[in-house]
């Protein structure tokens, strides 16, 4: 071991106050240590997130505290001193311990911090930030990471993640800390106990429609969104209420699923079995802390899931139906397009932003309505100013119910716009990686050369890069007549992903089945395409 690394080392191991992390980097190999010592874990606009292990790159005590003292800090530059600071958590291995130690820093720091009682969906924290009037939020969690990670995620004032250059801001000051063992931390009792009930009682009258006779199966997949959800369908008068018992009681190992994604294949399995099983009208699955919401529907083929293109479509349909003229609504760069042509024919404005809802929560005044293709959606922007699947849960609740009342369904809404706006088929490759250098030497290729053609289309690129505006991002847009390919990085995930859209144009209903035979055709085409870039 060289010098260096053994004095890193033995200076970490000497300043971290948790024994149990101490004792496994004193047991590690030297190849292990210099992976661990390479570099800290980055901060960025979605907080922290690896893997829970010892030393500077990973989520431990240590660093989770040395985290919490930057941020308090940062906090005193912007003159916010003795404003409330709300912590939450979920129930992934080492939330108890993360909670704890962020809200005992902020409290030394002299900040009246207010530490949720329990594991509670991330949605229930950003409302928090904003119903008790806190200047930041942080909820450890990794959403639907896989098991062997966590997370440290931060709101500012109002509810929305934070953007830059507050990131960068408060890395800046995490690297100024001193070691974990130095920083002071006060007892902190847990508090907030009726933050969840005044939640619940938001989320009720999201149901517009009388109609609540729709059977619903449901599965938290191993998180904290079970009971809430529950509660939260409850109080809107959903009573037929199925659950996947496997499934519903917080898990942290996620022991039923290979990844805790609805989004990923097979994650859903368990709902749609149950929901063919009761008969169900709707399947919905959340994610592990039920910032997300994915949702299942009964065709003549059996159970599927809709995308989170197609889902977000059917709620800003439904959303607008009862809202304001020129109210607005707003969707990602790698989103459908659908959007953007159903918005001004509904009398309202959209928006494209980057990805993610900290630029989707700032798409402009009169927002009633954002979503991702990520199956995150924020149906109610006033009480929660990110993604909420258990509101949105909610909100299709009642649109199935409202369907169900007149004879229709789902699928049926989704063949009206279709109809009126051409089918729009999406889908989305992703190459997962061991090496992250990988992703950028990827992403240099494809700038450097660029596929000019697919088939007999021309394809014209778009070097996000390249913006000077709002949209200035690390991505690639390929697009041609009625095709189109967006290629990113992941922002949680050592992955690269590419996002493919293919748009139809339907001459009548009569002709629907056709345009979606033709779009499936050119949408596996495509796939093949963005497979080999």
């Amino acid at each position: 071991m060289t010098s260096d690394l053994q004095a890193q080392v033995a200076a970490w191991i000497a300043a971290d106050p948790d024994p149990a992390t101490r004792e496994e980097l004193a047991e590690l190999p030297e190849s292990e240590l210099a992976e661990r010592f390479s570099a800290p874990l980055s901060f960025g606009t979605a907080g922290l997130r690896g893997a829970v292990r010892a030393g500077p790159n990973g989520m431990n005590v240590a660093v989770v505290t040395r985290t919490s003292a930057g941020i308090a800090a940062w906090l005193h530059k912007q003159k916010l001193d003795g404003s409330t600071v709300v912590v939450g958590r979920d129930a992934r291995h080492g939330s108890d311990a993360f909670a704890t130690a962020a809200a005992e820093v902020f409290a030394a720091q002299g900040f009246d911090v207010v530490l949720l009682p329990r594991p509670l969906p991330t949605p229930v924290l950003a409302f928090a930030v904003r119903a008790l009037n806190a200047e930041l939020g942080v909820q450890i969690t990794a959403s639907h990471n896989p098991a062997a990670d966590n997370g440290y995620k931060v709101y500012l004032g109002g509810g929305a993640q934070l953007v830059p250059p507050a990131d960068n801001e408060i890395e800046a000051e995490i690297a100024a800390v001193g070691p974990a063992a130095d920083v002071p931390r006060t007892i902190v009792f847990s508090g907030g106990s009726d933050v969840t009930a005044r939640y619940l009682d938001t989320i009720a009258p999201l149901a517009r429609s009388t109609e609540r006779g729709i059977r619903i199966a449901l599965t938290p997949m191993h998180g904290v969104g079970g009971e809430v959800a529950v509660a939260a369908l409850r109080s809107a008068g959903f009573r037929d209420i199925s659950f996947v018992t496997s499934q519903f009681d917080p898990d942290p190992e996620f022991p039923t699923v290979d990844f805790p994604n609805p989004e990923e294949p097979g994650a859903a399995d368990a709902v749609l079995a149950l929901a063919h099983e009761i008969e169900a009208d709707l399947a919905i699955a959340l994610d592990p802390d039920a910032d997300r919401c994915a949702i299942g529907v009964p065709g003549l083929d059996g159970w599927r899931m809709l995308s989170g293109d197609e889902t977000g479509a059917l709620l800003a349909e439904h959303i607008l139906s009862n809202a304001p003229p020129n109210s607005l609504v707003a969707n990602t760069i790698v989103s459908s397009q659908l959007l953007s042509k159903l918005a001004p024919a509904r009398g309202a404005r959209y928006a494209r932003t980057l990805t993610g809802f900290k630029w989707l929560v700032r798409a402009g005044d009169g927002l009633v309505y954002a979503y991702e293709e990520a199956i995150g959606h924020c149906v109610d922007p006033q009480s929660v100013n990110d993604k909420d699947g258990i509101s949105a849960a909610v909100m299709l609740a009642d649109l199935v119910a409202t369907l169900k009342q007149n004879g229709r369904t789902l699928l049926d809404a989704l063949d009206d716009l279709a109809v009126e706006f051409g089918v729009h088929a999406g889908a989305q490759v992703s190459k997962r990686v061991e090496d992250t250098d990988r992703i950028t030497r990827m992403m240099a290729d494809l700038r450097h050369a660029p596929p000019t053609d697919l088939g007999p289309r021309p394809l014209t690129v778009t070097d996000y890069l390249q913006n000077a505006g709002a949209l200035r991002t690390d991505a690639v847009e390929l697009a041609g007549q009625g095709v189109r390919i967006i290629v990113r990085p992941s922002g949680t995930e050592p992955k690269v992903k590419a996002y493919l859209e293919v748009v139809e144009p339907v001459d009548s209903r009569e002709g629907l089945a056709d345009a979606r035979v033709r779009a499936q055709a050119a949408l596996d085409e495509l796939r093949a395409f963005a497979q080999d870039l």
